[in-house]
């Protein structure tokens, strides 16, 4: 059988995409590797189709008109055969060793009749021309090699948040949730993580440095400028998640927490984008947003905005623009300002 689908959605990846393949081919026949041409216009599918004839029992290749990171990962998730799902952007990579690890303990709840809905392990930035690399961990959080519940969770740091890159989760639950990603739309992994926490009831962390998130490219899209170029697809998927639940129907007090925390932080990016551009418009969309949180959910937009983000402080080199102290380490952490 197949335990993980890899799905690496690529627009124009010829030049790094095969980094991306070679890390998990190791996984051998236990893996499928779902490369997904997002309408690319270089080479992308010559590359993808060349190793689904090399490995046609590990790797396929579906060709499909350009949509989007999102609409790729749908794509990918429909054509899965594995009992677990993982996304693998082009320019990243993971680590071989971990990875066997992963795999071995899949192979052993196979064999226990057991099954988890979300297995977390570790990421780290290879930021380039960085030498020692942050590693993301979750050793203070979470219990590990072990099954757990939303009970069990400790409290996350700013910059601990479960991100796509950390995360596998079981492909069932992803399709009985109904997850789907919006097109044309960046920022949508939040959407990714989001979404289906609600639906999680067994968890598992594994203290392994699986997932290499690379950061060095201009054109990406946690670079500063291109997040405020972006700035209204930011407030366009912070608003998708503001949609998708009242707080006041998560039962588990942890995961509500949690994903009430998650909330806060898109806000903070969005509003901290806002007040980064200097523009009229751009404050009046961020006003606009809380109106929309505290519309939606009032409570929720009490507990952030006066309660999570609480003191204010001044922004360096932007006078007279007031910005949580939280806001700032968000922004500092997340995103790289300066």
């Amino acid at each position: 059988m197949k335990y993980i689908s890899f799905a690496i959605p690529c627009y124009n990846s010829q030049d790094y995409m095969a980094h991306a393949i070679e890390s998990i081919l190791p996984g051998g026949e236990d893996v499928e590797i779902i490369i997904v041409n997002d309408g690319s216009s270089d080479d992308t599918s010559k590359i993808g189709h060349e190793y689904a004839e090399k490995y046609p029992d590990i790797v396929k290749v579906v060709d499909k008109e350009n949509g989007g990171h999102g609409d790729a990962v749908n794509c990918g998730l429909a054509n899965a055969t594995g009992k677990y799902f993982k996304v693998v952007d082009s320019d990243d990579w993971v680590k071989e060793e971990s990875l066997h690890n992963i795999l071995q303990v899949l192979r052993r709840f196979e064999d226990e009749g057991e099954e988890v809905d979300m297995l977390i392990a570790n990421y780290v930035y290879e930021k380039e021309g960085v030498d020692n690399k942050k590693c993301i961990h979750y050793r203070n959080v979470l219990p590990q090699d072990e099954i757990f519940h939303w009970t069990d969770i400790g409290h996350f740091h700013l910059d601990q948040y479960i991100l796509m890159h950390s995360v596998i989760y079981r492909t069932e639950l992803l399709l009985l949730c109904q997850l789907r990603l919006p097109k044309h739309t960046f920022y949508v992994d939040n959407i990714y993580v989001y979404y289906p926490l609600p639906h999680v009831r067994k968890l598992y962390y594994m203290d392994e440095d699986f997932y290499r998130y690379y950061i060095g490219r201009e054109d990406q899209s946690v670079n500063e400028k291109v997040m405020i170029r972006r700035l209204d697809q930011q407030i366009f998927v912070t608003k998708k998640m503001i949609d998708m639940y009242q707080m006041k129907e998560i039962t588990n007090k942890k995961l509500k927490r949690y994903m009430v925390n998650y909330l806060a932080i898109m806000m903070t990016v969005s509003s901290i984008l806002c007040i980064r551009s200097k523009e009229k418009e751009n404050l009046d969309k961020k006003k606009e947003l809380w109106l929309y949180l505290r519309k939606k959910d009032a409570r929720t937009y009490l507990k952030i905005r006066y309660g999570i983000l609480g003191q204010t402080m001044n922004l360096p080199g932007r006078s007279g623009r007031k910005i949580s102290s939280l806001a700032y380490l968000v922004a500092r952490r997340l995103i790289g300002f300066q």
